[in-house]
């Protein structure tokens, strides 16, 4: 069994657990759910960096990355370095996040921020909505066409926008529907958790324009940004390279004005 495939089998049991504690109805009353969502997709199209800004703090191949830091302070940080939106994991028992720190991130801030979470269950949807998330992340690897369909139209009823997450042509060819707004190219394997920039340089011509495309993982480089926005890329989700240091906020500013100049 893949790393992949535990991840998935506890978040299973959690949300049964979570379902028994909180039900939907108990969310959908939350001050946030009738909150207008921000766009996403119009952030990155008005970007002139395409920076997706992400909080994580450790990570199955990297036990810790940065525990230490403020959410407010880094969502504010991140805010303020000009990056487009922000991507919270949600995740606890793997990625040592919370959906309080999704709550966090929306209080201090106005940018557009997606909830990062291995998503099988309407159900996340709608604590996703509840939490002040303006996009949800679903994840080709883990879920199939139907549920692809269920969940992305789902989440466009709560008026939340759907980045769509691949690693191969296989998963791409299974998931384009209507109900997608973005399609995201995660260099790293899942399953084995190497990283290529390869994979987004060979799949860009495969994602058809209707959609917004980003590139995700692995990247740290200014000169890899320009060359994946030279073959088609508008946006970029980049966390590790930020979240190392002791200023996530500070590194991505000085990470943007180099995209930008």
């Amino acid at each position: 069994m893949s790393i992949l495939d535990l991840i998935v089998a506890d978040k299973r049991i959690e949300i049964t657990q979570r379902k028994k504690l909180f039900p939907s109805s108990y969310w959908e009353s939350s001050p946030l759910f009738e909150r207008q969502s921000n766009s996403l997709v119009k952030s990155l199209s008005d970007s002139n960096s395409g920076i997706i800004a992400e909080h994580k703090r450790r990570s199955p191949s990297k036990q810790n990355i940065n525990s230490s830091l403020s959410v407010t302070d880094v969502a504010g940080g991140y805010e303020k370095a000009g990056a487009c939106g922000m991507s919270v994991l949600t995740d606890g028992k793997y990625f040592g996040g919370s959906l309080n720190d999704l709550n966090l991130a929306r209080s201090v801030t106005s940018f557009p921020v997606l909830r990062k979470e291995f998503i099988i269950d309407e159900y996340q949807i709608i604590e996703a909505k509840a939490h002040g998330a303006d996009a949800i992340l679903l994840i080709a690897g883990i879920l199939n066409r139907s549920e692809i369909f269920q969940l992305s139209n789902a989440a466009k009823g709560f008026g939340l926008e759907v980045l769509l997450e691949v690693h191969n042509l296989k998963e791409l060819k299974k998931s384009v529907m209507p109900s997608l707004d973005i399609i995201g190219v995660n260099n790293r394997n899942l399953k084995t958790f190497e990283v290529s920039l390869n994979t987004s340089r060979v799949l860009i011509e495969e994602i058809p324009d209707d959609f917004v495309k980003i590139s995700e993982s692995g990247i740290s480089e200014v000169t890899a940004i320009k060359d994946l926005r030279s073959q088609g890329y508008q946006g970029f989700l980049v966390g590790e390279n930020f979240m190392k240091t002791d200023n996530p906020g500070e590194a991505a500013h000085k990470f943007i004005k180099q995209i930008e100049s």
